[in-house]
Parts: structure tokens; sequence; C-alpha cells
């Protein structure tokens, strides 16, 4: 078998060249196939070495584990990746770029979904496979011809002074005017502001230690307005929870991320003002901190991001300040 593909070799090479470099050609493949046995496979055997597709997902999602994702990431990848499966029903070494192409057609065009969730699937495929590619369980990455999805950019809207006074006015409570007065002031996340106690405050430095993403840990800062509510706010509390924010009756639980979400939303809806939600107020403060001349790196800083790409996403600039300076520039 192996001197038959070798003459075959030879035999196709023999045009394109002379007489000494065939027996060079011979003489090197002789060398390379000196050790080496040569079997044909039939291809109706089954290959019971296959890669198991929920094997290779679970070490995936545990090396994943090991370099800092949150549950909730892990959770994502994993839902992400077994719809591909189910979809394909392919082992994960025989699924092409071609399946992966077919998959995201489908869930563009039957599903209706955006642009971003698209990009985002195959983002997660990619790591997927890139990963699988790296370990050696395949030979190359399907997803690595599939190139990012193009997205228009849209503005994103943001609390202006005046609706955020009138937020303000809306709070009865003291609780609920410190938690929009610290997530205004800080930018931090809502996963951040819930996971915080009271001793991670420090009213002196007027700031505060919060874990980000991937564990990593930041300090974050506050005005005299948060201190001023937010000592007032832990005064008048009878409980003896930890927690900075806890629920406003018994028996008071540490507020957690759907609770500040349906809280801020009723806020809002209170003030006649839409779409009210934790993470406005984050993209609110970066705006207006780069609007007012902060350097964008100490944006970054704050916001905790990684890449500054993410940061600029978040700061949309204002527009009069575009025409200011275009007055001033250019006009």
């Amino acid at each position: 078998m192996k001197s038959k593909i070798l003459n075959i070799v030879l035999k196709e090479m023999s045009p394109y060249l002379d007489i000494d470099q065939c027996n060079k050609l011979n003489d090197i493949l002789n060398y390379v196939f000196k050790d080496i046995e040569v079997v044909k496979i039939d291809k109706n055997c089954i290959n019971t070495n296959s890669l198991d597709n929920n094997v290779v997902l679970d070490k995936f999602l545990s090396s994943k584990e090991i370099e800092g994702c949150s549950k909730k990431t892990l959770t994502y990848y994993k839902s992400t990746i077994e719809y591909v499966f189910n979809s394909v029903n392919k082992k994960v070494e025989n699924i092409t770029t071609e399946d992966i192409r077919n998959y995201l057609s489908y869930h563009k065009k039957k599903r209706g979904s955006s642009k971003t969730t698209i990009d985002n699937i195959r983002r997660i495929l990619s790591s997927f496979f890139s990963w699988l590619e790296d370990e050696d369980y395949i030979i190359k990455n399907p997803v690595r011809r599939i190139h990012k999805v193009k997205r228009g950019r849209t503005v994103k809207e943001v609390l202006t002074d005046e609706k955020l006074e009138i937020l303000r006015d809306t709070c009865i409570e003291i609780r609920d005017l410190s938690l929009i007065e610290l997530l205004i002031s800080t930018g931090m996340r809502v996963g951040e502001l819930v996971n915080l106690n009271t001793n991670d405050i420090n009213f002196e430095e007027r700031s505060c230690v919060v874990f980000g993403k991937g564990e990593s840990e930041r300090e974050v800062y506050f005005d005299a307005r948060t201190k001023i509510h937010l000592k007032k706010y832990l005064k008048q509390r009878k409980d003896k929870n930890p927690a900075l924010f806890v629920s406003l009756k018994k028996p008071y639980k540490r507020l957690g991320i759907n609770g500040v979400e349906t809280r801020l939303k009723k806020l809002g809806l209170d003030a006649n003002i839409t779409n009210v939600h934790p993470h406005k107020f984050r993209r609110t403060m970066a705006t207006k901190a780069i609007d007012k001349g902060m350097p964008i790196e100490q944006v970054q800083k704050l916001l905790g991001h990684v890449q500054i790409d993410t940061t600029m996403q978040y700061a949309m600039v204002n527009q009069n300040n575009i025409k200011i300076s275009h007055r001033k520039y250019i006009s």
C-alpha cells in the first residue's frame, strides 16, 4: 500500500521534474515514510475514537471558569453551543464552516435575531472552536472564515439633568434616592451594586471597592450628595443585614438585581420617564464624564472595562459639544 502511494506521487510529479529531481524526490519519500505504516480505512467503519460533544463542551467550560468567567457567562456559553449541536446534529470534529453559516442564517431569518445576537453567537462559537484547535481536538477552526457581523451604531439614550431631578423628586423612600445617587455617581454595574455591604463604604474617602466581571477588583468614587443620602439611609435602618441595600419590608433581605431593576422601572413610570434601568445610569455617567473633559482612559478605569473600545460604545459624545467645537476650530 505504501509503495503504491509513493509511486502515485512520483508519477504525478514527473511532468514537473527532471530525472535527477525525480530520483531525489524518490529518496526523500522513502526516507520520510521509512518507519510509517499506511493502512486503508473502510469508510463504512464507525470511528469509535470520535469526540463526544458534551465531553469537550464540559472541558471548554471548565477552562473558561478557570479563566474567571462568571456562572452567568458560562450558562450562556453552554446553552448557545448546545443549540448548535442540536441543530447541526454532527460530531464536533465534523462541523464545517458551511454548517455554522447555515445555523447563523437560520437564526437571522427564522427567529428574527438581531445583528448583535448573531455576532454574539459567532463570537462564542469562535472561542469554542479556537479552544478545540489549540487543544488539538480538531485540525482547523471552522468559524475562522466567518467574519464579524457589521452593525450600525445607534446613539443610546442617556438621562438628562432634568430627568434625573424628576427621578430624585419621585423617590419617597430614602433607600431609593440613595440607590439612584450611588448608580449615577459611580457608574457601577447593578451586579456590583447588589453585592456591596455597608462596611464596604468608605465615607471619609467617598469611595468603595467593587468586584466586577471576572472577579476583577476596582475602586469607585461617589460625590457628597450620595454620601449624605447614604448616611441618612443607613441611620434609619432597623435591621442587622450586612447588605448595603435591603428590601423595604421584613425580613429585610438583600436587594437583588431583579429587585433593583423592578424598582427603577416603577420609579420611571411614576416620573413619566420611559425605559429607566440600571445600565442607563452607567451610560449617563460615562457620557457626562467625557463631555466634561475626563480622559477616556480614566473613564475606562472607573467603569472597569478591559478594552477601551467598550468604553467608547458606552459614552456617546454630546452633539452640542461637537457643534461648539466645529465653530471653534473649523468655522
